[in-house]
Formats: C-alpha cells, sequence, structure tokens
C-alpha cells in the first residue's frame, strides 16, 4: 500500500498529465526536489500559524538597490540590512538575483546562477543566515537571450519541446493580456518558422509546461533554491502558467494543480519552506491561490496598494472599509502578504469592482501631477485600460485629489501603518522604507516607467541621508522601525489574529484585532484625512473597567464618555494589554 505522499503526487500528476504514465513521472519528480536520496518528512507537515507571527515582517528590494562602485551590492545591502534593518524587520525578498537581459531581472537567462555583478550564492546564503529569505521563481517566461532558448531554435532537445508556440490563424481573443505588444513572437528556428507566445515582453519567451521536463526542470530549481537558504519561494506571474488555444489562459485547472502540487513537495520538505503565489489580479481570483488550504501558504493582498492610496488622496475611506469589511480570514495555515509598495508600482486590476471608474480617474490625474506615469494593458478591440501606476508610494502622497500640501510625511506614515495593522505579514519596498523620491534621471535613461520606482541608491549618499535627522529618508525609516518594533511585541498583531473591519467615520479606516489567545485587544484606527476628527468611545465598543492605552501616543482612553480625537492623519493603536 503506497503512503499518503505517494498516493497524493500520483493523483496530481495525473490530474496535470493524464496522458502520461503517472507512477513514472512521479518518480522523476522526487528525484528531482530530493536528489541523491535526500531526506524527506514522513508526514506532511501539519497547517497551523506556526510558520509566522507579529515578529514577522519583510523587506523588499533588488540587490542592487544599494551600490557605491566598489563593493559588491550584495555586501552591501547585507550591511544596509544588519545596520539599519535587523531587529526590525526578520525577512528580506530579494527581487530576482540571477544574470538576465531585461525587465530588470525577470528575463532570466540563467537560473542556476546568481548574476556576477551583485555577487555569487554564498552571499545570499549570508544574507539568509540572518534573514528569513525570498527568492523568485520566474516559471512563466524566459529570456530569449538564454541558453534554453538558443537551443529551442536550434532544435536540441530536450529545449525544441520546453516554448509555447501558436498559430497566428488561432483565436486568442478571450487571451487575458497584462500588457499591450502583440502576444506572438515570430522565431526563425533549424525547423523553420515559427511563433512562440510572449505574455509579457517579446524578450520573455513562454515556457510550455504542457510538457513535464519544463516542471522537472524547475522543481530542481527550487531545490537549489532550498539549499542555498530560501525558505519563502514567490511563484511570480504563476497565474498564467498553463496554456489552452482558445481559453483565456489565466487560472487554468492545471495551473492550480501544478501550485497544489509545489505544495505537496514543500510540505514534505525537511526545511520550513513557504510558497508564495504571485498574482496581481482581481480579489476573488487573487484568493483562489489559497486552494483549500492545498496551494499557496501565503497571498499578496494586492487591492491594498490603489484602496491605501486612493484612501489618503481622497481623505475617505469609505472604499478601503468596505473592500476590508468583505475580506475573509485566510483559512487555517495561510495568510495575506500586506504591502502598499513594490518594485512594480501600484497595480490597478485589483481595484477592479471596488473603485469606480471615476474614482481611479481622480486617483490617476493625482499620480500624474506628482511625476508618476500610467501603464496600459490591452484589451479587446484594440481599447486599452490602465494596468499598474508608475511612481514611488512617497511621492504619491505628496497631496491629495486637490493639489500638494505640508502633509507629506504624516501622510504617507499613516499609509504603512495601515499595513502594518492588518490581519497578515506586512512587507515594505526599500523604497518606501527610505521615502525615495521618483527616480526621472533613470526614467528618462531607460524609457521604462517602472524605472521611476527603482533607484539605485549609491551608499555613501543613503548613509549621510540616515544621519542627517532632518532628511525624510532618515524621518521615515525612523518612524517606521519605531512602529515596527513596537508591533512586534503585540501578540493582537499576529499574522492570524481576530480581525474585525469598524465602521466609525468615513474618514477612519479602523480595525479591531484580538489575539489568538484573546487575552489582548488593540483597535487599530487611521485617520486618512487632514481633518481634525474626533469619535466617540462608546462606538468602539471598549470593555469598561479595562485599562485602554494608545501604544503609539502613550495616552490612556476613557472608554466610556470622553471623544477620542484624531490630529490630521493621525494613528491610534489603542489596547487594554501593554
Amino acid at each position: 500500500m503506497r503512503d499518503v505522499f505517494s498516493q497524493r503526487l500520483t493523483e496530481l500528476v495525473s490530474a496535470i498529465y493524464p496522458d502520461l504514465p503517472a507512477d513514472i513521472l512521479a518518480s522523476q519528480i522526487v528525484d528531482a526536489f530530493w536528489p541523491d536520496n535526500a531526506p524527506r518528512r514522513k508526514r506532511a507537515r501539519p497547517p497551523g500559524n506556526n510558520f509566522w507571527s507579529e515578529h514577522d515582517a519583510l523587506v523588499i528590494t533588488y540587490g542592487d538597490s544599494i551600490v557605491d562602485g566598489q563593493h559588491k551590492p550584495l555586501d552591501l545591502l547585507r550591511d544596509f540590512l544588519h545596520d539599519n534593518l535587523r531587529g526590525t524587520v526578520n525577512g528580506v525578498h530579494i527581487l530576482p538575483f540571477f544574470p538576465f537581459t531585461s525587465d530588470d531581472g525577470f528575463a532570466v537567462s540563467d537560473y542556476r546562477a546568481v548574476n556576477p555583478v551583485l555577487g555569487d550564492w554564498p552571499d545570499i546564503s549570508r544574507i539568509a543566515d540572518e534573514f528569513k529569505l525570498m527568492s523568485d521563481l520566474v516559471l512563466n517566461h524566459v529570456s530569449s537571450q538564454s541558453h534554453w532558448f538558443n537551443a529551442y531554435l536550434q532544435g536540441h532537445e530536450p529545449y525544441d519541446q520546453f516554448f509555447f508556440e501558436a498559430s497566428p490563424e488561432d483565436d486568442l481573443s478571450e487571451v487575458v493580456r497584462p500588457r499591450t505588444h502583440p502576444l506572438l513572437r515570430e522565431a526563425e528556428t533549424v525547423n523553420g518558422p515559427r511563433h512562440v507566445w510572449c505574455t509579457f515582453s517579446h524578450d520573455q519567451v513562454d515556457l510550455d509546461f504542457r510538457n513535464p521536463d519544463v516542471l522537472l526542470e524547475f522543481l530542481a530549481i527550487m531545490r537549489l533554491h532550498i539549499d542555498n537558504g530560501v525558505r519563502i519561494l514567490r511563484l511570480d506571474a504563476v497565474a498564467f502558467l498553463w496554456k489552452e488555444i482558445g481559453t483565456n489562459c489565466i487560472h487554468l485547472p492545471q495551473t492550480h494543480a501544478v501550485v497544489r502540487l509545489m505544495r505537496l513537495l514543500c510540505d514534505y520538505a525537511t526545511e520550513p519552506v513557504i510558497l508564495l503565489t504571485e498574482t496581481n489580479v482581481p480579489s476573488a481570483e487573487n484568493l483562489s491561490y489559497f486552494g483549500n488550504r492545498n496551494e499557496a501558504h501565503v497571498v499578496y493582498n494586492f487591492p491594498l496598494p490603489p484602496l491605501i492610496l486612493h484612501a489618503m488622496l481622497s481623505g475617505t475611506a469609505r472604499y478601503l472599509n468596505r473592500w476590508q469589511a468583505t475580506m475573509p480570514p485566510a483559512q487555517l495555515g495561510c495568510a495575506y502578504l500586506n504591502f502598499s509598495a513594490s518594485h512594480d508600482g501600484v497595480g490597478m486590476r485589483p481595484a477592479e469592482g471596488i473603485l469606480p471608474d471615476a474614482e481611479q480617474d481622480a486617483m490617476i490625474d493625482a499620480v500624474r501631477r506628482f511625476g508618476g506615469e500610467v501603464s496600459m494593458r490591452a484589451l479587446g478591440g484594440g481599447k486599452e485600460k490602465p494596468y499598474e501606476l508608475n511612481i514611488t508610494y512617497f511621492e504619491a502622497m505628496k497631496g491629495t485629489l486637490h493639489g500638494e500640501d505640508d502633509w507629506h510625511i504624516p501622510r504617507f506614515l499613516t499609509s504603512q501603518t495601515i499595513v502594518m495593522s492588518l490581519e497578515g505579514i506586512p512587507a515594505f519596498y526599500i523604497h518606501a522604507l527610505l521615502a525615495t523620491p521618483n527616480d526621472h534621471d533613470k526614467f528618462e535613461k531607460t524609457g521604462m516607467k517602472r524605472a521611476l520606482n527603482r533607484h539605485n541608491w549609491d551608499y555613501p549618499t543613503l548613509r549621510a541621508r540616515l544621519a542627517d535627522p532632518e532628511s525624510n529618508t532618515s524621518k521615515v525609516l525612523g518612524a517606521l522601525k519605531a512602529r515596527l518594533q513596537l508591533r512586534s511585541k503585540q501578540p493582537a498583531f499576529h499574522p492570524n489574529a481576530t480581525q474585525f473591519t469598524l465602521q466609525v467615520d468615513h474618514r477612519i479606516f479602523g480595525v479591531w484585532r484580538q489575539s489568538l489567545d484573546r487575552d489582548q485587544s488593540i483597535f487599530a484606527l487611521h485617520n486618512v484625512s487632514d481633518q481634525e476628527i474626533e469619535i466617540d468611545p462608546v462606538a468602539l465598543n471598549m470593555i469598561d473597567g479595562d485599562t485602554w492605552t494608545d501604544l503609539l501616543s502613550g495616552e490612556r482612553v476613557n472608554p466610556i464618555d470622553t471623544p477620542i480625537r484624531f490630529s490630521p492623519y493621525q494613528c491610534r493603536w489603542i489596547t487594554n494589554r501593554t
């Protein structure tokens, strides 16, 4: 009788590749993920909330976000993390650190090497020794200048079957597009012209997971990452992984089955490996990647960036509150990754069906006034729609829908405090932590809108900014560190602690959090407006007899008859346990 693992693996293989011998392919999968008979768990790691706690927070960064022209960027990154964030964040997502040809790392040319401009695997492992390390598994596509694609062009096995081909005559009208360029690219091969599928750019050629050799290759790459200290695997653009002509080619059943297979392998790995899916799509589609507690451990909370931005610019949390009230708690053993800023800018697809078009248009106009750009995606019939806003999140907070004002830093800090307060694990893009302005020079040099939000800090300059208490960089990082360190001591901020959305004033975004042991409650309240506000504490239903204190200000709060006052953009974490 086969054990549970073998049975589940065979079932998944049969679902993905029904025409192939499941037992043989299952054995090849085991050999790819556990080469040389490496040990694995006898039982799956049980689902639960032990993977993470209120102590967890991540920073998102490129390997060369900090440079000085003399030292390896990965060494500089480690130095910065150690000196400035150790004890504040305990995880780091280093965006693709492999050799690449475009898209700032997401057109990978060699999945098994570290980009020598950055450093090498020992440099990656040293960072992993101090922080929980997240890496990218860019599994939808590969660089058109990679060895894999060159071998495909020359007809060399097995790469001659690695890439997804289609015909210009095929009906591709239903395909969901994240970009505006033509989907197919003609390629001259030794066997004549072929048309290869390119979801994101013509330098990023989509792989064909209908060929199990492609899957086996990526499982071996997963093992390489894990062996070098990676403990969180980010499945980049996974929603587009499986294609079938005549469908929308997004979220297909085989895609979910591949994620379930990877989750199964992680559950039986001796190392504690977390699987994170990156699916920048409307909320219901994004949540589907939890599966039935058998797909991703963690999913990005993609609606947060546009909804927080809208709240801060408009001065009303009406839409943010409405959406948050409908969000289900993460399933047992699962969690949200909460963020506002990322390397890709502010995605607009997750706001679809939540923010009315007029509200989106007003937000886009403000972002353009603050020096940002807008990237589009293609719709049917030659139409386009905003896909993402390209601007640093700090610059996006320069003012409101009505123009710039003097509340820049308080407004920004409120946006980041919301991220800290919600159910889930908070993550912060390095340029949000450092209050980085838009990099217009890099945008002009590259012509790439996303470059606005991908500055490369000169380390001596950055250190001088950090040493200057009057700089935006020093003010913002100092304030965020203080709040993160305070947050890490509150059990009610455990990623799976109970959460209830509060409805007290449309200018206040508030949630009630309660620790897993029910001993601590926190009312996390955020004024998203430039107005002074008073709220009746009775509306919060605080328990009379408890001592309530605002953790952020140190003030005592009367739960019965004294109004709770908020200055513009003030945040309060009111708790009964300190």
